[in-house]
């Protein structure tokens, strides 16, 4: 058998001696947005009950992370720790804010774009739970980059289960796809805050070259 498998697992543990890189690494090594290099990103966060939940995506969009040109990040409501840096919204929005950026302009291809998710959490889930909690999760998407979905991007989240803790199947199931959303909406905003500009004529800036303090 092809050693796909074997190959994913050399390559997400290259150069990292263990720990786990964010930004111009991997999948999102040439990743770009609209206005600023994108990146791979991660987040995590633990419910009242103790349930888990984590996501990582590679930040390939069409559209843009920011708002604007500006340094606030659109999943901002959902920060934690000054991981994005901490610029919450602007107090204001602007037409020109709100205006479609898209990498390419009027150019843009469809084969170019792509923002994958995965979404994985502790809790005991059948399959079709496990669906549900994915499309839940992809709202994460719609908080985190403007325009989204569009017919030249790619767009996907895949969910795995652990299936250690138990939750209320409709309640607790839809309080986890909540969670998960923002949670897909920070890794989002990381794999932009966290990535480096790559080292050649033209390219796109970094967030943190632009506005990192």
């Amino acid at each position: 058998f092809p050693p796909y498998r074997d190959l994913g697992y050399t390559a997400a543990a290259a150069g990292t001696d263990g720990a786990f890189a964010l930004g111009s690494v991997g999948a999102g090594f040439g990743a770009t947005t609209a206005n600023f290099k994108g990146g791979l990103g991660s987040a995590s966060a633990v419910m009242a009950n103790g349930v888990r939940v984590a996501a990582i995506a590679s930040v390939n969009a069409v559209g843009s992370v920011t708002v604007g040109d500006g340094p606030w990040f659109w999943a901002a409501p959902f920060e934690q720790n000054n991981e994005l840096g901490g610029r919450g919204l602007p107090p204001s929005f602007t037409a020109d804010m709100l205006a479609m950026r898209l990498k390419g302009g009027p150019a843009a291809t469809a084969i170019e774009n792509t923002t994958l998710a995965i979404v994985v959490t502790d809790a005991i889930l059948t399959k079709p739970q496990v669906k549900r909690l994915a499309i839940i999760a992809q709202t994460g998407f719609a908080r985190a980059i403007y325009p989204v979905h569009a017919p030249l991007d790619g767009d996907v989240v895949f969910a795995a289960a652990t299936c250690e803790n138990a939750i209320d199947p409709l309640y607790g199931l839809t309080e986890l796809g909540a969670v998960a959303a923002n949670v897909v909406a920070r890794a989002i905003a990381r794999g932009v805050y966290e990535a480096h500009a790559l080292p050649f004529a033209g390219a796109l800036p970094s967030w943190k070259m632009r506005f990192a303090k």
